[in-house]
């Protein structure tokens, strides 16, 4: 099984010609341009008109007759699109291994001093999925994966990504799942915004990752140190390393070493009857050390942030943190 689950193609024969092997590196999705050049053009109308190869689009074959497959529709999608084009945004990050982004649309990104075929990718057959082209004036070598097809680094993936969003939480939650999933790293985010001046939710990103790099993995947790930071909370220290009564290490989403508060924000996850009992496992192992504990749903801090806050505020009050004046 190959990248996502998927069966890789045959090798070509030792005796494979120059198109055996083009067919093979692109799934077999050609250019018409490609076609002829190894073909006469007589003989590749020959192949469309017997049904033996498709036209998928103005310019675009398909050396079989089948319906898409995930790879051709990519190839199709970078091919169309021309010269310079590559997989960008979720779609090339999905490519990278990132898991839970939306397969569809397809992003593709080509250089700005160049139209795409917008002709061409408006008509495109059912069974291959729509696509999105985004241009782009900064897209240095650095930022360009070694792939087949050609894509975007991670890195560079997910900041476009973010920037095309529909909305700040998908834009962070995009961000967060890139770097919780370590197919990326907060630093190679930052070296890439840094390279893009007019990148789109430039701010925003520079803080997510900021938050990121210092424990916030998860969605909940970026909101959570947000909410703390708007409050005028002292912020906490994120997935803190502890070891319990038993030795075993244990995870603190957040915590307040000087005062000794600690808060889990829990997810959909810890509503399943292991989680649950492990949890409160941790949660007495805590207690019992003399630290209170705070638990929130993750939706609570996104939709009742003031009463997560006032919460805080108690907690901390008690245990002896004064707010500056």
């Amino acid at each position: 099984m190959g990248t996502l689950g998927r069966v890789l193609p045959a090798l070509p024969a030792d005796r494979a010609d120059a198109l055996d092997w083009l067919v093979f590196e692109q799934s077999g999705v050609v250019t018409t341009a490609q076609a002829t050049r190894l073909l006469t053009a007589g003989v590749v109308r020959g192949l469309v008109r017997s049904g033996r190869w498709r036209s998928v689009c103005r310019g675009i074959l398909l050396t079989g007759n089948g319906r898409l497959t995930r790879d051709q529709q990519l190839w199709v999608a970078v091919l169309a699109a021309g010269r310079g084009a590559v997989l960008a945004g979720a779609t090339a990050a999905a490519e990278a291994g990132v898991r839970g982004l939306r397969l569809a649309p397809l992003h593709v990104l080509v250089p700005a001093a160049r139209r795409a075929a917008r002709t061409v990718l408006r008509n495109l057959p059912i069974d291959m999925a729509a696509v999105l082209v985004h241009r782009t004036a900064v897209l240095p070598q650095s930022h360009l994966q070694l792939a087949r097809p050609p894509r975007t680094t991670t890195a560079r993936a997910l900041v476009d990504a973010a920037g095309w969003a529909r909305d700040v939480d998908e834009a962070q939650t995009l961000l967060a799942a890139g770097c919780q999933q370590r197919r990326v790293t907060p630093e190679e985010i930052r070296a890439v915004v840094d390279a893009l001046p007019r990148a789109p939710r430039r701010a925003l990103i520079r803080q997510t990752v900021a938050d990121i790099a210092g424990g916030a993995e998860a969605l909940s947790e970026i909101n959570f140190v947000r909410l703390c930071r708007r409050h005028g909370l002292p912020l906490p220290d994120l997935q803190h390393r502890r070891a319990d009564a038993a030795g075993r290490v244990r995870w603190l989403d957040a915590y307040w070493r000087e005062w000794g508060v600690h808060v889990e924000i829990d997810g959909s996850h810890h509503m399943d009857v292991r989680h649950w009992a492990a949890d409160m496992r941790r949660q007495n192992d805590i207690w019992t050390t003399g630290d209170r504990i705070l638990r929130f749903p993750a939706w609570l801090v996104r939709a009742r942030p003031h009463e997560v806050v006032a919460t805080l505020h108690r907690a901390l009050t008690a245990a002896g943190w004064r707010p500056q004046e």
